[in-house]
């Protein structure tokens, strides 16, 4: 699949009415300040392909809002796919926008593919995601609301 002017991003399975050239503009910033300029792809799509992702590659038979698919030892970071529909929910839950939310999921996914695990290294993801939460002015991030 081929990227639409350079961005990051594609899109698969998502509903008109979709703030696109405004995400791709954020994955740039992300891929440009948070990635250091090193490349990644995401994919925005349903909940029915992140359960068929989750299953395949992880063996969890569930949809999940964000998967991070790492590339190690190269110029591109990996993968990342995130829901819609889980964003949609996830936004109404915490009073902002479908397109915030999915910043908030890419932040999350990219932090992962920078080798940061927020179930194993004490925090330090938690933190990360919290700067740059503070930096793209976005609202809480997935780490600060699940508690500490």
């Amino acid at each position: 699949m081929s990227r639409e002017d350079d961005s990051p991003l594609l899109f698969r399975r998502v509903p008109a009415g979709l703030a696109r050239e405004r995400l791709k503009k954020f994955a740039r910033r992300l891929q440009a300040q948070v990635a250091g300029g090193r490349r990644f792809t995401c994919l925005v799509t349903n909940d029915r392909e992140l359960r068929r992702l989750n299953r395949e590659f992880l063996g969890i038979d569930r949809a999940t809002d964000v998967l991070s698919f790492p590339i190690p030892g190269g110029d591109e970071l990996g993968d990342i796919a995130v829901s819609i529909q889980s964003a949609g929910r996830q936004a109404r839950e915490h009073g902002h926008s479908r397109e915030r939310e999915i910043m908030i999921l890419m932040l999350h996914g990219l932090l992962h593919l920078l080798g940061m695990d927020h179930e194993s290294d004490r925090g330090r993801m938690r933190r990360a995601e919290a700067r740059w939460r503070q930096r793209l002015d976005l609202p809480l991030g997935l780490t600060e609301r699940s508690g500490p």
